[in-house]
């Protein structure tokens, strides 16, 4: 197959790896020449794509791609991807899918309910609010062009080099305590192994949740991890004592356990991290 990845950051990486393996073409776009570089010495055709000028070579891209996964940040004005290049994935002979990756923030505050794809969503802020405009364009775009479009929707995403144990010797984890708060997580090889089920069964206006088994308090996660390498966790701090970045206060006004059952039982997708037990030994074995 001939993919191509726009936005190549942290989560498109290891499905770009992944695809890599597979012997299949990669071409990713981001937005520094340097990023260029280094990517490029990984064996991923990489181009410069700064969401305004098409180079001949990103369209000449877009024609000759299978498949097209979007992993580009918003910016102000929405997707840098979808309006440049809208036309030319409609018009693309060989697409016969296009991801989207958003997030399980579009889901709003839930109260630590179970929810799932059938659950509406309910933005509480104006980043989230923006994710959904951006997924029903992308959406749009599948029914308009008849190219199948899906939505995965991550929740909170870590892996090789960003998880609680690397915090944790960076001494960056807290262990910030909110009764009744849970979140969701994701490992990174999950995400791209997701994106492969769906590869090999595209269902035009799909929207799937990207999440784990069991959604747990955040301080948890904390503990595990420093309890299965011997390093000292940080104090319990009452949440109403931490000073927080704006970003992360929105993030713990958030509870909800999100349900993975469709990719399971639509895709027949077995997760290799079922939790973040699983993962973060697989990890501290690995040497993180």
């Amino acid at each position: 197959m001939n993919i191509l990845i726009l936005g190549l950051g942290y989560s498109a990486g290891f499905f770009a790896r992944a695809a890599l393996a597979r012997g299949w073409e990669v071409t990713g776009t981001v937005r520094s020449a340097e990023k260029a570089v280094h990517l490029s010495r990984e064996g991923i055709r990489t181009l410069v794509f700064d969401g305004f000028a098409v180079s001949s070579a990103l369209g000449k891209a877009v024609a000759e791609a299978d498949a097209v996964l979007v992993s580009v940040q918003p910016s102000e004005d929405g997707d840098p991807a979808l309006g440049p290049l809208r036309s030319a994935l409609a018009a693309a002979p060989n697409l016969r899918w296009i991801g989207y990756l958003s997030t399980i923030g579009v889901y709003g505050d839930q109260g630590g309910a179970w929810i799932d794809e059938a659950t509406p969503p309910a933005p509480t802020n104006g980043r989230t609010r923006q994710r959904v405009a951006i997924e029903e364009a992308w959406l749009q775009l599948g029914r308009d062009s008849g190219k199948p479009a899906q939505i995965f929707r991550l929740s909170g995403i870590y892996g090789p080099g960003r998880n609680a144990i690397t915090k944790l010797r960076e001494g960056k984890a807290n262990r910030l305590i909110k009764p009744g708060q849970v979140f969701n997580r994701i490992h990174v090889d999950d995400i791209a192994g997701v994106l492969m089920a769906s590869l090999a069964q595209p269902r035009n206006g799909a929207i799937y949740n990207v999440t784990d088994d069991e959604p747990g308090p955040p301080q948890d996660v904390i503990t595990f991890a420093a309890e299965l390498t011997g390093l000292e966790p940080p104090p319990e701090t009452p949440f109403e004592q931490a000073q927080l970045s704006p970003m992360a206060a929105s993030f713990y006004g958030e509870s909800k356990r999100v349900s993975n059952a469709l990719v399971k039982r639509e895709l027949g997708y077995a997760f290799r991290y079922p939790t973040y037990r699983e993962a973060l030994r697989a990890l501290a074995a690995a040497g993180e």
